[in-house]
C-alpha cells in the first residue's frame, strides 16, 4: 500500500440518515479486461468524488443476484455528503482512479465503516480488508458495522476478517441509533446485525503499516 494515512481524531457529526448503506465489497471475480489502477491506498481527493458514486452503483448491482433488486437500485450518496467524510480525511480510496472507497464515523468511540464498495473490477484482491485494516492501524480503535446477516459478503465475510456479531445488550447506543433508523427506512425487511472488531495489537498494527510502504 501506500504511504500512511493520517486520521484525525475528532468526533465527526454522526448523521443518522447517512447510516443506510449496504455495504458493496463487489461480490463477482474479476473482469477480464486490464485494470487500469495503481492499487495505492490514500485519502481521497474532491477529484474522486464523482467516481465514487460510480463505485457505489457498479458493487451495488450484485444484489440483484441474491433477489435483493431495492438494494441495488439504492441511490448513493451525494457528492455533498461524501465531501464531508472526504474534507474530514475520514475517507480512503484505493488506485488512481479509485477503484474501492471507504468511509467512516466515530460511534461510541469505535470506527464505525459507513461505508466500503469495491467494483467489480477491483473485486477478490483484499482491497476491503486492507482499507479497513488501514482504519484501525492508524487509529488504534476497534471498528464497528452494520450489515445484512445472510447475504454472504456481507457478515459472513467480516466474520472471516475477525468482526464478531453483537449480542442485542453489547449493541451501544451509537449502534443503536443506527439500527433504529436502519429499521425505520426499511431494510430490515432482510434480517441485519451489528459487528465489532477489536481494536488492534498496536505493535502488530505498526508493523502491518511499515510493511506496506
Amino acid at each position: 500500500m501506500g504511504g500512511a494515512v493520517a486520521f484525525p481524531m475528532r468526533a465527526a457529526p454522526c448523521r443518522h440518515p447517512m447510516h443506510r448503506r449496504p455495504h458493496r465489497l463487489a461480490c463477482r471475480a474479476a473482469a477480464t479486461m486490464a485494470i487500469m489502477s495503481s492499487d495505492a491506498m490514500r485519502v481521497a481527493s474532491v477529484g474522486d468524488l464523482e467516481r465514487l458514486r460510480e463505485i457505489e452503483v457498479a458493487a451495488g448491482m450484485c444484489f440483484v443476484d441474491v433477489a435483493m433488486p431495492e438494494i441495488a437500485a439504492d441511490e448513493p450518496l451525494s457528492v455533498a455528503e461524501l465531501a464531508q467524510y472526504q474534507s474530514d480525511g475520514r475517507c480512503l480510496v484505493v488506485g488512481e482512479p479509485a477503484i474501492a472507497y471507504l468511509i467512516w464515523d466515530l460511534v461510541d468511540g469505535a470506527a464505525h465503516i459507513e461505508q466500503v464498495s469495491v467494483h467489480p473490477d477491483g473485486a477478490r484482491r483484499g482491497l476491503g480488508r486492507a482499507m479497513i485494516d488501514r482504519v484501525q492501524a492508524e487509529t488504534g480503535l476497534a471498528s464497528t458495522l452494520t450489515t445484512f446477516r445472510d447475504v454472504p459478503w456481507n457478515a459472513p465475510y467480516y466474520a472471516r476478517i475477525g468482526f464478531r456479531t453483537l449480542d442485542a445488550a453489547e449493541v451501544t447506543p451509537g449502534l443503536a441509533a443506527i439500527r433504529a433508523h436502519e429499521a425505520a427506512i426499511g431494510l430490515d425487511r432482510w434480517p441485519r446485525v451489528c459487528m465489532r472488531r477489536p481494536a488492534p495489537d498496536l505493535g502488530q498494527a505498526a508493523k502491518s503499516i511499515s510493511s506496506s510502504h
